[in-house]
């Protein structure tokens, strides 16, 4: 799969898990009205708990992490994809976290590593104008 398709596939994928979730965030309002209520509210979070990992992550999140412990290279693509896109969705701040450190860790090719190196100089940029937001609070 061409990179390209990746990112969109990580980017449809992160939409559907936020649309289940708020599903059951819908649900759970009403789940106590009555029998059926309940009962939608249980399939919606039976459908997001059932499709969540294969959603998170292309292949499947558990799937990824053991191909990381068997050291398959296929999975440094896919990992430096979601990296790149930084899908936000339930975990998948603890998921890029993960991801991260097995990718440092990872034998990358030099345009992996310049990518790689990209997505740190994000955080990095990120976390320093977030600094200064919280400095500027303390200061008032």
């Amino acid at each position: 799969m061409k990179t390209s398709d990746t990112k969109m596939q990580i980017v449809r994928n992160a939409a559907e898990i936020v649309r289940l979730l708020e599903r059951i965030h819908e649900t759970v309002l009403t789940r106590d009205k009555s029998r059926a209520a309940c009962v939608d509210w249980e399939k919606a979070c039976a459908e997001l708990h059932q499709r969540y990992d294969a959603l998170s992550f292309p292949g499947g999140y558990g799937e990824a992490l053991e191909r990381f412990r068997r050291g398959d290279p296929t999975v440094i693509e896919p990992a430096l994809c979601f990296l790149e896109v930084r899908p936000y969705f339930f975990r998948s701040g603890y998921m890029f976290q993960v991801l991260l450190r097995r990718l440092k860790r990872a034998p990358l090719s030099a345009n992996q590593r310049e990518r790689l190196d990209a997505v740190l100089a994000r955080r990095e940029a990120w976390r320093a104008r977030k600094g200064r937001h919280a400095n500027a609070e303390q200061a008032q």
